[in-house]
């Protein structure tokens, strides 16, 4: 479960920066659907959803490739070699913010433990490194890792609650890597949780990268799988009758493959090539005397083949309590089916591990009182000095009825686009 996440100095993000899954106790509107115990105390209550809006260029990707970013450094960066540079990039239109390190902070659920885990770093290294943990509801300092640049040593501290081989770890943890992310490679129990939370609970769809359709078709690989995807797809009135994959043996050599491709994976595609084969995916439909028509995975529209990528990982994400990063959901859906998919997680009878949904869009048919509490909708835009920021609907002193659609294209709540009159 996601409870808050802040970002700092990173892309269009100057300042820091703050998304919160914590219920408002401000509202009381729909707190059966959107809400949900958290069961660790404080906070008491947490929201299913949150959707973000923007103008074009605010920055609402930018926050997708924040956690996206914090996630891939949690899981790979005890790969990091000596001297190897991490790929991060502080905001760039400030001298100060150039040399300043970019800083990430997620606190989350995990086990029925509530956990609050961040680090700071430059291309060159990790500059600090906390995480502290609440068992029981009292908060523990775990360990703490900060840079000195004056003796050019990292400090450490490692509370009385965290056991286990800390000198080794700490000795083992090389500069561009996370503690961590290294303890964790050398056999840490205590830590597995937090670990596993970025490995198995947070899944992040980033903007423009195609969806990974393995997903869908593992999931077809049992009929109980396959019903599962074509509701999924036929709430979106799309009448599929069935799903064919067959798996096609390519017969390739590694010498047939580009010269540029290193000759271990070269050897390991040309395996799976004659082991496994390529998936070809087709749909059935029925024509006008109900016989059965097949049509290939590419000659159906652009909505079809993205709904059935976005099947599997949406099916996965609510069986497993994940937490689902996604940019633009509405790309290539209509606006009905959008609707449809979030009401799947507001739903407790269709979402009954509490899964939780952020996510970006340009539809504004979504923003009423029906479908979304006042603080589950966030607007991003840019400042003066085009620093991105991030506030709530439930900063605005708005009715519980008010047209918030209709105020938001009118300009009450900000972030809108500045269009210029090129007539003229």
């Amino acid at each position: 479960m996601l409870i808050e996440f802040n970002v700092t100095n990173y892309r269009s993000i100057k300042e820091t920066q703050t998304l919160s899954m914590v219920k408002s106790k401000y509202y009381d509107d729909l707190e059966e659907k959107n809400c949900f115990d958290s069961d660790v105390g404080s906070p008491n209550k947490l929201l299913r959803t949150a959707v973000i809006y923007g103008p074009n260029a605010a920055g609402k990707s930018n926050l997708i490739r924040a956690i996206h970013f914090m996630q891939s450094f949690v899981l790979q960066s005890h790969k990091y070699q000596e001297g190897q540079r991490i790929n991060t990039m502080p905001y760039a239109l400030s001298s100060d913010s150039r040399i300043k390190p970019s800083e990430f902070e997620v606190f989350f659920i995990q086990d029925g433990v509530r956990y609050q885990y961040g680090f700071a770093l430059n291309s060159e290294r990790v500059t600090e490194e906390w995480l502290l943990a609440c068992p029981e509801g009292k908060q523990q300092r775990w360990f703490q890792r900060v840079y000195d640049e004056k003796t050019q040593k990292d400090s450490w501290y490692f509370g009385s609650k965290f056991t286990g081989r800390k000198q080794l770890w700490q000795e083992s943890t090389r500069k561009n890597a996370l503690f961590l992310s290294t303890a964790i490679q050398l056999n840490n129990e205590q830590l597995k949780p937090v670990f596993n939370w970025f490995q198995n609970r947070l899944a992040v769809i980033l903007p423009n990268v195609p969806i990974n359709l393995q997903f869908s078709i593992d999931l077809c690989s049992s009929e109980e799988g396959k019903d599962k995807i074509m509701e999924f797809m036929n709430a979106a009135d799309l009448s599929i009758s069935g799903i064919n994959i067959e798996l096609k043996k390519i017969p390739v050599t590694p010498e047939g493959l580009p010269p540029d491709i290193p000759q271990e994976l070269k050897e390991k595609m040309v395996k799976d090539l004659h082991e496994k084969g390529v998936p070809l995916i087709s749909f059935q439909h029925r024509d006008d005397e109900n016989e059965p028509v097949f049509f290939n995975f590419l000659d159906e529209s652009d909505g079809t083949r993205k709904l059935f990528a976005f099947a599997g990982p949406w099916i996965d994400v609510k069986a497993k309590a994940r937490v689902l990063f996604i940019d633009e959901l509405d790309t290539s859906l209509h606006p009905l089916l959008v609707r449809y998919l979030v009401e799947t997680f507001h739903d407790s009878k269709t979402n009954p591990h509490n899964a939780q949904l952020i996510f970006t869009t340009h539809d504004t048919s979504l923003l009423d009182h029906v479908l979304f509490r006042r603080d589950q909708i966030w607007f991003m835009e840019r400042a003066i000095n085009n620093a991105t920021s991030i506030y709530p609907l439930s900063d605005f002193k708005a009715r519980k009825k008010e047209a918030i659609e209709k105020r938001y294209l009118q300009g009450r709540y900000g972030a809108l686009p500045f269009i210029e009159d090129l007539r003229s």
